[in-house]
């Protein structure tokens, strides 16, 4: 098919495309019971299943994993001689936090200023419709061989699909495999994801009295909870920069790819005028972001500021996250982690570490011919080479794949940028990047069947 013809036939779906994340978007498939009811994240899958089999696909099944949730599974027999690829997204969200931060409904797309707003626009249900506008754009002339995979629980880290592939790795076997939960450096400049940092999550608590006293009566010589966790969560940032210090975690590394530039990662993520970034002056932002350990303080459990009382708390916690870049071992930063905050404890207090989600860093081999095939799909579609970044967030899906098929390129890519907002109120996509990725996604088919092996 010719390349003029596939990006018209792209364009002619557009309107599909959004009626299709339209009603994706409306599914609030959180995959948290306790927020959302599992039906929701049920009816998803099987929306995903439905469509991707009227796209093209075979035997496309919902098959339960072993945290509860259901992957969506099916394949595409290859012509004779040629290669499979895998195509991965996922069906789940994050919940959409605060409503009130939306300026529209969260569960309801809505256009303003050219982008598309709502929970998963970008996160992945984005990437979901890229994949159907990609194969109804080829219909019958699909070169390669293709497995399907919409994972069910990924925002929730409880790791159903990994152990589902670890199970069950036949259904995995392909040459490459395209996992489309990243996306551009920005708008209009193609890119790969070659590294993801790891993962590592822990509750601390903090306790020092048998229960709650009367700050007037007891207050000085009785340990407040609260203020001996806000010391020991302290301890996690260099005093002067904030740069992250966990004892036993290097915090030198560099980054060798495309650089993020200090005025774009303002804009991007929202930096107040005036406010410093942290960990200026130790490195730049690219090494702090893909190449050096990030800790996050994402909750503290103590009294609210509205109805508290007079009273020393008597116990606190907190919920911290751990970002560690490739070369680091999870299980090691996690007992570094354990060992930092069970040291740091102040004054004596007891000190609990509860280990939660963990999950292994990421580095992609980028010299074969999968990769060549998308450095020439991205060139033909943006009109320029394709830039290499790496990637804050965790994939721990990508280390188990790399076990089950080790022969296997593992190319990331997709259509959230960073002014998707991504995990945050307004998350938003810009309906070209579903548009061009599609058309990349087309052409790399094409380009990796006939790529020599």
């Amino acid at each position: 098919m010719a390349t003029d013809e596939l990006a018209g036939r792209v364009s002619g779906l557009m309107s599909r495309a959004r009626t299709d994340l339209t009603e994706l978007v409306s599914i609030p498939s959180v995959a948290d019971p306790r927020q959302y009811p599992p039906e929701e994240c049920e009816r998803a899958a099987q929306w995903v299943a439905d469509a991707f089999t009227e796209a093209g696909l075979q035997d496309v099944r919902l098959a339960k994993t072993p945290d509860g949730s259901n992957a969506v599974i099916g394949h595409r027999p290859p012509p004779p001689g040629a290669p499979t690829v895998l195509l991965y997204c996922h069906y789940d969200v994050q919940p959409p936090l605060d409503d009130d931060a939306w300026t529209t409904p969260p569960f309801t797309l809505t256009e303003r200023d050219g982008r598309w707003y709502g929970r998963g626009t970008a996160d992945c249900k984005g990437n979901i419709v890229m994949h159907l506008t990609a194969l109804r754009a080829l219909g019958d002339d699909i070169p390669v061989g293709l497995r399907f995979v919409a994972e069910g629980s990924e925002e929730q880290g409880t790791g159903g699909l990994e152990a589902y592939a670890a199970a069950h790795p036949e259904e995995f076997a392909a040459d490459a495999l395209l996992i489309c939960d990243t996306g551009n450096a920005a708008v209009g400049v193609g890119t790969a994801t070659t590294s993801l940092r790891g993962v590592v999550n822990v509750v601390v608590t903090v306790d020092t009295l048998a229960g709650e006293v009367h700050s007037g009566m007891f207050g000085g010589p009785a340990p407040d909870a609260l203020a001996a966790l806000i010391q020991l969560l302290s301890t996690l940032r260099d005093p002067e920069t904030g740069a992250t210090r966990v004892r036993g975690l290097d915090a030198s590394g560099s980054w060798e790819g495309a650089r993020y530039e200090e005025d774009q990662f303002r804009e991007d993520a929202g930096v107040l005028d005036g406010v410093p970034l942290t960990g200026t002056g130790t490195g730049s932002v690219s090494d702090l972001l893909w190449a050096r350990p990030a800790v996050t303080v994402l909750g503290i459990d103590c009294p609210p500021v509205v109805g508290s009382s007079a009273s020393v708390p008597p116990t606190a916690r907190a919920r911290v996250s751990l970002r560690i870049p490739p070369g680091t071992d999870a299980d090691a930063a996690r007992r570094a982690l354990t060992d930092h905050l069970t040291w740091a404890a102040p004054w004596g207090v007891r000190v609990g570490v509860e280990p939660e989600q963990s999950g292994a860093p990421f580095r992609a081999a980028t010299d074969g011919p999968a990769y060549r095939a998308l450095g020439e799909a991205m060139r033909t579609v943006y009109g320029k080479p394709m830039a290499y970044l790496g990637q804050g967030g965790s994939i721990p899906l990508c280390n188990v794949l790399a076990e089950v098929c080790p022969s296997a390129e593992i190319i990331l890519m997709g259509v959230e940028e960073p002014r998707c907002l991504i995990h945050a109120p307004n998350e938003s996509v810009d309906p070209t990047e579903i548009e061009h990725m599609a058309q990349v996604e087309a052409l790399f088919l094409h380009a990796f069947a006939r790529a020599p092996r």
